[in-house]
């Protein structure tokens, strides 16, 4: 997901799907298919016993939404035991912060309210190319497999906030539940700190932060230190970066797939660096180059939170409305490209593109689809590399002025 306006100095976008192909295959909606109610306190198992790790599933989740990689989250009241556990929080190093919703969370769970600079109440708006969430500023406690954020603000998302301004809300949708988002909650883990930066710390700009007093919001600047905060770097020792490590997919589908998130990188025994090749990132916008096909994408991005590999080329037919969003090739093609980072460093990429529709009836709708690409809401300098990429790979986000073996972030590896 990449965040539409305000955002670290440029516009980029975020990319969040719920594609048609769902409705053809009676799938999306409030939870349908056997997804989980929205609040759990049973946390996923974790694959190891250890403290920088969280269990990674790919499942059906709350919508049926393919390549949706999902963590559980601890939310507490800060320094307190008043906690709630969350289940089904998507893994984005797309976005920055933690995002849930305040019908997830109990009354025995409260979370002081941020203000803006001039003592009103602060709000969020996070807009995506095709919708937005909307919801006060609160601070928490985060615990995600065995590391602890402390005091760190979040977003809580409630329709219900104030009244949702108009500047927030003229981006495409409302994405203020869980069914409607896909997912109960968003933890941004990418390379930045925070999710809007010096941009929002400058100026007032429209469609990030605004400060409500009564029903009535504006927008505001708020200094970084009270932006919604990616946890990962306020995790001590481990939070100069994370790894999602997915195993590979054996065939075009699968019902299921876990894996890890592990925290930090050159940090611990089971964290290290190896011969990753580490692609910088340009420091204001976390953007590198992709060339494919004689095409440059000086905007690429690698990022978990989208559903498949978004890039536009004439090479082949997208899907027949009114499942465009994705390419529908007579066969599966084999393509590659090269990445080009900020750095100067290249790396060769060999991938595979399904034919989106044919694969989705033939599965009966898995969750897992390693072979979906689609030409949608990119433009044309973006090659997003998404959930299929981390497929068989571990994924490197390697957060801004941290140290790494891999030198100072920001940049991914793989």
């Amino acid at each position: 997901m990449f965040r539409l306006s305000g955002f670290r100095a440029v516009v980029l976008a975020a990319l969040w799907l719920t594609t048609s192909l769902l409705a053809a295959c009676g799938g999306g909606g409030g939870g349908s298919g056997g997804g989980p109610s929205p609040v759990s306190n049973t946390s996923q198992a974790p694959t190891a016993a250890l403290a920088n790790v969280a269990a990674i599933s790919v499942d059906r989740g709350v919508s049926g939404v393919p390549n949706m990689p999902f963590v559980s989250v601890t939310v507490c009241a800060p320094g307190s035991t008043s906690c709630q556990t969350i289940d089904h929080v998507l893994v984005d190093t797309g976005s920055w912060g933690l995002r849930v919703f305040a019908s997830q969370l109990p009354a025995s769970v409260a979370l002081p309210q941020r203000t803006a600079g001039n003592g009103n109440a602060l709000a969020e708006c996070m807009q995506f190319f095709d919708g937005y969430t909307w919801g006060s500023v609160r601070t928490a406690d985060l615990r995600v497999g065995g590391e602890l954020a402390a005091s760190l603000p979040i977003q809580v998302i409630d329709p219900n906030y104030a009244a949702v301004p108009s500047s927030c809300s003229n981006t495409g949708a409302a994405r203020n539940t869980p069914s409607a988002l896909a997912a109960n909650g968003i933890l941004g883990i990418g390379v930045f700190k925070h999710d809007c930066g010096a941009a929002c710390a400058n100026q007032a700009i429209s469609g990030t932060y605004y400060g409500c007093s009564g029903v009535s919001c504006t927008p505001t600047a708020v200094a970084e230190s009270a932006q919604v905060a990616n946890p990962v770097p306020y995790f001590g020792a481990d939070g100069n970066g994370v790894i999602v490590d997915l195993p590979a997919v054996p065939s075009g589908s699968a019902a299921s797939l876990s894996g890890e998130l592990i925290f930090g990188i050159g940090t611990e025994s089971n964290n290290s660096l190896g011969s990753a090749q580490v692609i910088g990132v340009d420091p204001a916008r976390g953007v590198f180059t992709t060339t494919q096909n004689g095409t440059t994408y000086s905007g690429s991005i690698i990022d978990s939170g989208s559903t498949g590999l978004f890039f536009s080329t004439t090479q082949m037919p997208a899907c027949a409305s009114p499942d465009q969003a994705y390419y529908c090739p007579s066969s599966t093609v084999q393509l590659s490209a090269v990445n080009t980072g900020s750095n100067g460093i290249t790396s060769s990429v060999t991938f595979s593109v399904g034919n989106a529709a044919q694969i989705w009836q033939a599965s009966g709708g898995a969750p897992v689809m390693p072979l979906f690409a689609g030409p949608a809401f990119v433009g044309s300098q973006v090659f997003d590399w998404g959930l299929p990429f981390f497929y068989g790979r571990k994924v490197y986000a390697a957060i801004e002025q941290q140290s790494t073996p891999g030198g100072t972030g920001p940049y991914f590896a793989y």
